[in-house]
């Protein structure tokens, strides 16, 4: 018997097979690029722009009024936080409970398959349609502009993403790790809170930490429910009231003809893509950790 020559599995860089392949990936790689060029081209925008206009007050100060130098949008970053906040109490709670029982208990029923297709479809719904949604059912129920409002509409926004996210995590955690569960005496609930759920944490907080990148940046939903205000969010109102963000302020300040005001939309506007940039990173290293 002859010996085997490994030489035989070498490629020839002169075959047509060969050269489509290298043909092919260097079409891969410059559309790739392409693609990309974009992100990169915005970014370095908005660091030349939003840098320059950034100084240590426009954290701590209310915005302006027109013509006047200094001030800031301190007030815009912390109603930015509490109606990101309220729609993050909401939407995860409840979220992370419907992935479970669709994962866990719904044994792939038509009522799951519903339930599954209705968070596709709420996905794609328009922020702005979600926004007209709020502003009738809180809104005009409660005849103000609130920050329970604009959290209840970022709710609806986070929801799906929270719910897709955790039922694809439960997924991936092997039917192995319940059988074994149970066979040590564990019953279904034990299983799904001590073991399965658990083990889906990191890619749980990928969804999460996605869903409040995408409730950060939305401006049309609380157009119609916060609104805009240019003084502190009253926290001993329990937040009835208009209150600022950082998404309807870059709304805001762009569209006016003063240059001050346009400086602290730039600048505002960089802040709001460090903390998608931020949170894309806590996504990363959470799920540095593998799912078994």
């Amino acid at each position: 018997m002859k010996d085997f020559d490994p030489s035989v599995l070498k490629k020839n860089p002169a075959s047509p097979r060969t050269l489509f392949g290298l043909m092919m990936s260097g079409i891969a790689g410059l559309f790739t690029l392409i693609a990309i060029v974009p992100l990169f081209i915005i970014l370095g925008y908005l660091v030349t722009k939003g840098i320059s206009s950034l100084r240590l007050t426009v954290f701590t100060e209310l915005p302006p009024p027109p013509l006047v130098s200094g001030g800031g949008f301190g007030n815009a970053i912390l109603g930015t936080i509490i109606m990101v906040g309220i729609g993050g109490i909401i939407s995860i709670p409840v979220g992370i409970m419907a992935a479970i029982y669709l994962s866990e208990f719904s044994q792939d029923s038509k009522f799951a398959s519903l339930i599954r297709f209705a968070t596709n479809v709420l996905s794609g719904v328009p922020s702005i349609i979600i926004g007209v949604f709020a502003y009738s059912a809180i809104v005009l129920t409660t005849r103000q502009y609130s920050a329970w409002a604009g959290g209840f509409a970022l709710a609806i926004l986070m929801l799906p993403i929270i719910v897709r996210t955790t039922d694809e995590a439960l997924k991936l955690v092997p039917q192995e790790v319940r059988q074994a569960s149970i066979a040590v005496g564990a019953n279904n609930y034990q299983t799904v809170l001590q073991v399965v759920l658990p083990a889906a944490i990191p890619a749980i907080i990928t969804g999460i930490t996605l869903a409040v990148a995408r409730a950060a940046g939305e401006t049309a939903p609380l157009l119609f429910t916060a609104l805009f205000t240019q003084f502190w969010p009253n926290l001993d109102n329990y937040f009835v009231e208009p209150t600022a963000s950082l998404a309807v302020l870059v709304y805001n300040f762009a569209i006016v003809p003063f240059k001050n005001q346009q400086e602290l939309a730039w600048a505002a506007a960089f802040i709001l893509v460090m903390l998608v940039l931020v949170t894309n990173i806590i996504s990363r290293i959470a799920t540095a950790k593998k799912i078994y």
